[in-house]
Parts: structure tokens; sequence; C-alpha cells
């Protein structure tokens, strides 16, 4: 096994858990934000407007981090940085 496909080898298992390990957290924090503001809405049904925009904005910014994920692991499949390193190394 040479150097460059080493590298193509990380870099798809590295996206691959990227993308695994990103969709965990924020799939965990909307189904804890969920259930937190309904049950906010059980207790305070005058309050749904408030708790629903609040609501929106915390699971934007939590699917934010899922979005991150995905583009680390786009930048690593399509967009190396060491790629090119690799392929001028080994004369291609």
């Amino acid at each position: 096994m040479d150097n460059l496909t080493l590298v193509a080898m990380s870099s798809i298992v590295t996206a691959g858990l990227t993308i695994g390990i990103g969709a965990i957290g924020p799939a965990l924090g909307e189904g804890r934000a969920l259930a937190q503001a309904l049950s906010a809405l059980a207790q305070q049904p005058d309050e749904a407007n408030n708790i629903t925009r609040t609501l929106f904005v915390g699971l934007a910014l939590v699917e934010s981090t899922g979005i991150y994920c995905l583009v680390i692991s786009l930048i690593l499949l399509f967009a190396n940085p060491y790629w090119n390193y690799f392929i001028k190394l080994g004369g291609g």
C-alpha cells in the first residue's frame, strides 16, 4: 500500500466518522430541545409564541452543527488539501 492509497483511505474513513458522529449530536440535542419545549407548552400554553420562537432558533443552531460536519466530510472527500501534495510527491 503506497502513501496515496493510505491518504485516500484515511480521508474516506475520517469523512464517514465525521458525518456519523456529527449526526448523532444534533439528533440528540434536537430531541431533547423538542421534549423540553413540549413540556413547557403543556405547562404554560399562554407562552406558546415565545416558546415556539425560541425552539426554532435553538433547532436552527443545533442543525448548523450537523451541516458543518457535512461540509467537513465533503471537503475531506473532494477538496482534501493533502491530496495534491501526495500526488506531487509521487511524481504524478
